[in-house]
């Protein structure tokens, strides 16, 4: 047999699209629920922004994106990794474009896991650092929603959309952060009802208290004596319950505020 008459390969199945924000860094949440619906069958896009790292205090960590995408790959996923600014209001659209242009179909499910975070409290926030969260975590949310369900398709009388959102109850001393964390809780809930009839189902996330090398010691001792289980979450815990809650057996859950703390005290 000649070459041209070898038979063709056997399509694999078609897997769904998922987009997940805030994957800039191999240790933290966006990866691991990147890691874990690539090897549930998700091809997966995701966002980073390296700029932001490099001003915290963990800095950036050089070559990440590319690092997990070589492992989102090797799990079996086609995979495209999209350096973005969420504080830029055009930036949603152009996200949405280049992940459906490489990964050439629709997202399916919308992960927001990125965070503008800089502690800071009532009387030493800026009006500069308060807008920035509010445009990150709050607006780019709304805007990453407001495209996804001006572009999703499902068959009617089906619920295949999946939006999760991850939020945080911290407000003391982390104020702009609590604050737009708890708008983007309510865009995300409003999602639920509004974008019902495309058969979108949405849900917010609080991982609770997860050390992506952001704590100090002292923080930690103090994290895990208010956890029941004695220890703090890990970036698995969270995406075990995303990847359930964008399958088909979660697709009852809807419109819910997730804690997913292992009962840690408020």
């Amino acid at each position: 047999m000649t070459t041209s008459e070898q038979p063709s390969p056997t399509p694999g199945p078609v897997r769904p699209i998922a987009l997940i924000t805030g994957v800039g860094r191999s240790i933290g949440i966006g990866a691991g629920i990147a890691r874990r619906l690539a090897a549930s069958g998700w091809d997966v896009a995701f966002t980073y922004w390296t700029p932001y790292d490099r001003r915290m205090d963990w800095g950036a960590e050089p070559g990440a994106a590319a690092a997990i995408a070589k492992e989102l790959t090797e799990a079996g996923a086609r995979t495209a990794a999209i350096e973005a600014d969420l504080s830029g209001p055009d930036a949603p659209t152009r996200i949405f474009d280049e992940a459906e242009q490489r990964l050439g179909g629709p997202v399916t499910a919308l992960v927001l896991s990125h965070a503008e975070s800089v502690d800071s409290g009532l009387l030493d926030t800026t009006v500069e650092a308060f807008d920035r969260h509010f445009a990150v975590n709050s607006r780019a949310s709304w805007l990453l929603i407001r495209e996804y369900g001006l572009r999703f398709r499902s068959a009617p009388g089906t619920a295949t959309g999946r939006i999760v959102a991850l939020t945080s109850d911290h407000t003391v001393g982390n104020l702009p952060y609590g604050a737009s964390k708890g708008a983007l809780d309510r865009i995300t809930l409003a999602a639920a009802h509004e974008l019902a009839h495309l058969g979108v189902t949405a849900n917010v996330v609080n991982p609770g208290p997860v050390d992506t090398g952001w704590m100090n010691d002292e923080l930690r001792e103090t994290l895990v004596r208010g956890t029941p289980l004695g220890r703090l979450g890990t970036p698995q815990d969270t995406a075990h319950l995303v990847a359930f809650l964008c399958s088909p057996e979660g697709q009852w859950v809807n419109g819910q505020l997730l804690k997913s703390n292992g009962g840690a005290a408020s």
